[in-house]
């Protein structure tokens, strides 16, 4: 695939200005504030050095984007996540030519359609049907052209009575509805959103998702901001972790979004003690290891919510001591809560040598997101902790969206709130 995107050390600066918090200003003031600066252009004569403004004390330099470089392959579907304020929409701006760079520089090959905020490139005095034509012209596209896919672009944006009424009386909606249908339907090499889906209803979003995989597979490129990592996962094959300005981490989808949920201290889904050196344990017991494995006993940093997975845990009992032990695990959400601790129904009497213990998460369990384990051996009696090693292990739950049990047949395509989805057994009669 050819590169239709080269970002080179591409920087933002804005200045900032901080209001000075007086109650009013007095003549006397600006005066002296005059008098002041006479006083420093006198001063630079006589030092022989060059006349400098220097910024006042309200004032400061921010950077939104700082020393970022990337490429973009032809028909890439690029996911963008990060925190408010991490320079997401800044770049989107950048790149669809609104906004220019400080430093850096950007080539870009093909048309560029994007969808910023609610009613981009739209004339509120304009109609629906003129709108659509003037976006075009604006993306390059000939009269004839745009009239080929006019019924198409009616047709996705369910719009068809209001087309002859001026989009200032649209609701935010209806703007998204049009614009997301006209930005995708023109044929744009490239096609750049934001956030605003989010305003749409369930089935709408659901509609515009399809519309993007379709818009991937036929060679375009899409780039996608969201905040719904269940939307990021199932659409985009790579993702772009941006934090205060900077590229943090590129690649995966699976392994950039766990990025982003550990703030950068993401967890193996396998790791091996016995190569590192790592000593966790005491005189009686020692962990050696531990993995997530797919149902294959494949490691897997991500999985499908319906599919099961195993937790696996590698340790050594040391010497013999008339006590019973208890492997458990513990799990962690992405914001460091306690998901639930789960360990055998019956304590072992362990003898030396190395043991493992396998615990089986059931598919449609726990809801998409990424998720922390921390691995424990306790003893009895006394309930001594011999080792205990915190949020060791990370792996992604996947929602695919599609053909998903705990979405109940829904058409609703965002987040489901809740640090479990598990699936449950319903009856629904009727009591007439």
């Amino acid at each position: 695939m050819s590169t239709v995107i080269t970002v080179e050390n591409l920087g933002k600066k804005y200045t900032l200005h901080h209001q000075q918090r007086e109650q009013y200003t007095a003549l006397r003031d600006v005066i002296a504030d005059g008098f002041k600066g006479v006083g420093r252009r006198i001063a630079s004569v006589f030092n022989h050095s060059p006349f400098t403004i220097h910024p006042s004390q309200g004032s400061e330099d921010f950077w939104a984007l700082k020393d970022i470089s990337f490429e973009v392959k032809q028909g890439d579907r690029i996911g963008i996540i990060g925190r408010n304020g991490a320079g997401k929409s800044t770049l989107l701006k950048i790149l669809s030519r609104i906004t220019e760079p400080t430093t850096g520089r950007i080539k870009i090959k093909g048309r560029v359609a994007s969808l910023l905020e609610v009613g981009t490139g739209f004339h509120p005095e304009l109609t629906g049907r003129e709108n659509i034509f003037l976006n075009g012209a604006i993306l390059g596209m000939g009269r004839v052209e745009i009239r080929k896919k006019f019924d198409e672009i009616v047709d996705f944006a369910e719009i068809e009575k209001f087309l002859d009424t001026p989009v200032k009386r649209y609701s935010s909606g209806m703007y998204v509805r049009l614009a997301f249908a006209v930005a995708a339907h023109l044929e744009p090499e490239i096609l750049i959103i934001d956030e605003v889906l989010a305003v749409g209803d369930a089935q709408f979003q659901k509609k515009c998702l399809g519309k993007m995989q379709e818009v991937g597979r036929e060679g375009r490129t899409v780039l996608f901001v969201s905040h719904n990592m269940a939307t990021i996962s199932s659409l985009c094959q790579r993702c772009m972790l941006l934090d205060v300005g900077k590229l943090v981490k590129s690649g995966q989808t699976s392994d950039v979004i766990l990025e982003y949920y550990s703030n950068g201290t993401a967890s193996p889904a396998a790791f091996d003690y016995t190569i590192s050196g790592k000593q966790v344990g005491d005189n009686y017991a020692k962990l050696l290891g531990g993995s997530v494995v797919n149902s294959d006993g494949t490691v897997c940093t991500e999985i499908d919510i319906s599919q099961s997975l195993k937790i696996k845990m590698k340790y050594q009992i040391l010497k013999s001591e008339n006590c019973d032990s208890a492997p458990n695990f513990h799990f962690f959400t992405s914001d460091g809560s306690y998901l639930f601790v789960s360990g055998p129904q019956r304590m072992v009497r362990h003898s030396p040598g190395i043991h493992e213990a396998v615990c089986n998460i059931p598919g449609n369990l726990l809801n998409e997101g990424t998720h922390f384990v921390g691995l424990a051996l306790t003893t009895c009696p006394g309930t001594k902790v011999r080792f205990y090693d915190q949020q060791v292990l990370s792996f992604h739950v996947r929602d695919p969206i599609e053909n998903v049990p705990t979405r109940g047949g829904s058409d609703y395509a965002g987040p489901v709130p809740g640090v479990i989805r598990p699936l449950l057994d319903w009856q629904i009669r009727s009591l007439e």
